[in-house]
This record gives structure tokens, C-alpha cells and sequence, in this order.
């Protein structure tokens, strides 16, 4: 008989997400074991209780989900896990990293601008693209071959970022650009297709009046789910809607996408003991659910 399906919750805040928890618990884990306050200090323990409790034949049904509202926590977590699994001797599981969602909130976001684009032809602006998902967004929309703009007050963090992305994608044609005054604007949206806000909650990052004299402009994600959003005139709950003669997704919008490639990512770590979902192969992911 096989055994329960296993996930460890490994969460870096003092009380483990009941949002995390609840998509588990739907993507059909059996038995949830979560844990907050976790730190490369205090995980090793966990991770061993992980591999040493079933044989390699068995821990294909024991995984571990990395989760938090810090991403760069998550990262370093997730790094740690990493180091204390044993492969060569069968001795691994299975890992997925979506701290405070930005690896399945960005996916989705792309795969809601690849319904109505060629991102290989695409050029993107990604504003609040120095924040977590931003940066997730930009490395995506990157990888498949458009040209990325980032956006941010801070010229230098942008830069940062974009130096980030041609590292890990060398052939990539990523630039960034101030939007720190309104002035700003519109030539940062200048020939843009694609136009993504992922920045702070409750800050608008793209006013009306500027998103209608973007003549290249085709589609409008905006990722912030506090009033007011951060593109002016697009709701919440825009799926592929018109707004003013851009197609508009909101928040909401995205979401269905995003609880989707969530629940399939919690899903395929019980399909092998070695897997590891991070942004690229949860992207991978996504693009084989349609």
C-alpha cells in the first residue's frame, strides 16, 4: 500500500500561512506538518526527519514547501534544504519555493500576457520590477526572448535587477529606466506592448492619463490586490477585459491562474523524490497545463 502523501511547511514567519496551507490541503496532500520561524539555522533537523523516516522507494510521498512573506528568507531557506538532502543515496525529496507567492503570482501573470502575445516579440515594461514579483515577472518575460524594460524610483536597484537577469540569461535585452515623477512615464511606456504593476500594495504606479497616450499598448497586468490599483482603470477582477481599448487583467484576474499553477506544482512534487520548483520549472510547469 503506498504511503500518506507528506508535506513539510517550511515557513520563515512566526506563524505559517494559513493561505499556503489551505492550497495544500487541496492539491491533495494527505498529511501537512507546518513549522514558522524557520531559518537555514534551525532547518537541518527537519530536513533529516524528512529522509530518514521512509525509504527512497517511499519519499517520492514526502515533500517540502518553502513559503513566508520574505522571498529572500524563502531563498536562503530553500538554499539550506538543499544541502542537506543526499541524493546519491536515494536520500532526497522533492521542493517548492513560493514565498509570499511571487514564483506562481509572476508565472501566471505571464501566461496571462502569452494569451494575447508573442513574448519572444514583446516589448515589456515591468513597473515596481525591483520588488519580488517584479523581478520574477522581468526574468520571465526575458527568458522568452522579448525586450524588458524595468521600472523603479530607485534607478540603481533597477539596474541591479537588470544586471541580474542578463547573468543568468546572457543573450537577454533587459534595460531599466527611472519612473521616480510623472514626467517620466511616457518615456518609459513608449513602444511598450505589455505594461506589468507589481509593486507595493495601495500605490499607483500608472495613472489613466498616461496609460491612454501609450499608443503601442496592448495588454495591462496589474498585480496589486489593495485599492487603489496600481494601473488606474484597471479592477480587480479584470480577466482579459477592455479597458479603454487595452486588454486589462487585474489582480483577481490573475489569481484563478495563479491557484492553479500552485495546486499543479504542490501536486508534481509527489511525483519524484529529486524535484526541485523553483520560478523556471514552475513556469515550465504552467505551460503544460494550457
Amino acid at each position: 500500500m503506498d504511503k500518506p502523501l507528506v508535506l513539510l511547511h517550511l515557513d520563515t514567519d512566526a506563524l505559517p500561512s494559513v493561505f499556503d496551507r489551505v492550497v495544500a490541503v487541496d492539491a491533495g496532500v494527505q498529511h501537512l506538518f507546518s513549522y514558522g520561524g524557520v531559518t537555514p539555522a534551525n532547518v537541518v533537523a527537519l530536513v533529516h526527519g524528512c529522509i530518514f523516516t521512509r525509504g527512497p522507494k517511499d519519499l517520492h510521498r514526502t515533500a517540502i514547501f518553502v513559503g513566508g512573506s520574505d522571498v529572500d528568507a524563502g531563498e536562503a531557506v530553500l538554499a539550506e534544504v538543499k544541502k542537506h538532502l543526499i541524493p546519491a543515496y536515494g536520500l532526497s525529496v522533492s521542493v517548492m519555493l513560493d514565498s509570499n507567492g511571487a514564483n506562481t503570482t509572476a508565472v501566471a501573470a505571464v501566461r496571462a500576457a502569452a494569451k494575447h502575445l508573442d513574448l519572444a516579440a514583446t516589448t515589456s515594461l515591468v513597473l515596481g520590477g525591483t520588488g519580488p514579483v517584479g523581478r520574477r515577472v522581468a526574468r520571465l518575460l526575458a527568458k522568452h526572448g522579448g525586450r524588458v524594460t524595468i521600472g523603479s524610483r530607485q534607478l540603481d536597484r533597477a539596474e541591479a535587477v537588470a544586471r541580474s537577469i542578463r547573468a543568468a540569461y546572457p543573450s537577454a535585452h533587459v534595460e531599466a529606466v527611472a519612473v521616480a515623477s510623472s514626467a517620466d512615464g511616457p518615456k518609459a511606456l513608449d513602444g511598450k506592448h505589455l505594461v506589468v504593476a507589481a509593486g507595493a500594495p495601495g500605490t499607483v504606479l500608472l495613472p489613466k492619463k498616461l496609460r491612454a497616450g501609450a499608443t503601442a499598448l496592448k495588454v495591462a497586468i496589474d498585480l496589486n490586490g489593495v485599492p487603489p490599483t496600481g494601473i488606474e482603470g484597471v479592477e480587480l477582477t479584470d480577466k482579459g477585459t477592455d479597458r479603454d481599448g487595452h486588454t486589462a487583467y487585474g489582480a483577481l484576474g490573475v489569481g484563478g491562474t495563479k491557484m492553479k499553477i500552485h495546486k499543479a506544482a504542490v501536486a508534481a512534487l509527489f511525483t519524484g523524490n529529486a524535484l526541485t520548483f523553483d520560478l523556471d520549472e514552475i513556469d515550465a510547469l504552467a505551460e503544460t497545463l494550457g
